[in-house]
């Protein structure tokens, strides 16, 4: 497609079409980014992915924000049919459980930090444990004194607890509740405190073993 008036972008209803196509074929949620790179050009994938949502209100699978990209999901309310589908994960060890709430709520976060709030040693295995699973993943290096990196949730977290952003967590006492605490949970989890990131908040220049090594 070009900006020649004989190739117009096609019409939103084509361009719902589109993105409704691309959706339900990717395994992964779609950001508006994506979306726009595969779309002709000159359409607006915000708002056919607006009019998507709307027009799936309501319904039995429902289109959903998780972080900064889309999915088609069951309605919350539907989940308990799809039990019987679900493959029980192996439980985290409390110090895992502890360790990514406090990852969640403080993001990002170093390991000292971590290890200051827990009032313990942080293992590597703990954050490598996080990381494999996707719920983890390395964010910028501090500038400060040897550069330490930080640690952020990703949106494999936000999707498997159904969150649009961090900011939509629940509060200690429902953590607990749902498990993913438990009684002797540290205290000083406060509620989310989101610092803005930017587009290319990835650590920068880290490479194997720097991970742990200036925090033991």
């Amino acid at each position: 497609m070009s900006d020649n008036p004989e190739f117009p972008p096609p019409a939103l209803e084509e361009q719902e079409r589109m993105v409704e196509a691309m959706l339900f074929a990717s395994a992964q949620p779609v950001s508006l980014r994506d979306l726009s790179e595969r779309l002709p050009q000159g359409a607006d994938p915000a708002e056919a992915v607006a009019r998507l949502r709307r027009r799936y209100e309501g319904r039995g699978v429902e289109l959903t924000r998780i972080g900064d990209a889309f999915a088609f999901r069951t309605a919350p309310d539907l989940s308990f049919l799809m039990q019987t589908e679900t493959v029980e994960s192996r439980r985290l060890s409390r110090a895992a459980t502890e360790t990514l709430a406090i990852i969640a709520y403080h993001q990002p976060v170093t390991r000292a930090e971590i290890e200051e709030i827990r009032g313990v040693a942080t293992s590597r295995g703990t954050l490598d444990q996080l990381i494999e699973l996707n719920w983890v993943r390395v964010g910028r290096r501090r500038m400060t004194p040897g550069r330490p990196v930080t640690f952020v949730v990703t949106e494999g977290f936000l999707d498997h607890f159904g969150l649009e952003t961090a900011r939509d967590l629940p509060g200690l006492a429902e953590l607990r509740a749902a498990g993913l605490l438990d009684s002797r949970a540290p205290v000083d989890i406060a509620p989310p405190i989101v610092r803005e990131q930017e587009d290319d908040d990835i650590a920068d220049e880290t490479r194997p073993g720097d991970l742990f090594g200036e925090e033991e």
